[in-house]
């Protein structure tokens, strides 16, 4: 499963750290992420606000699952 988490902060590190001890989990996303986050994810340049690119990136990437 592909999962993209949306948000930068303390609260999307602890859910992508969790999300990440998942069997079923293949790649995780994080757009924009930050530092700490980028030890379990992988960041997109990607700010919270810019739908459309998100949803694109959702659909070109085959994302499974989207946490907001």
């Amino acid at each position: 499963m592909k999962v993209l988490i949306v948000g930068s902060g303390g609260r999307e590190h602890a859910i992508a750290a969790s999300v990440s001890k998942s069997p079923k989990v293949e790649m995780i996303y994080c757009a924009p992420g930050n530092a700490g986050i980028a030890g379990v994810a992988e960041c997109v340049a990607i700010k919270a606000m810019e739908f459309e690119k998100l949803a694109d990136f959702a659909c070109e990437n085959g994302i499974d699952l989207t946490i907001v």
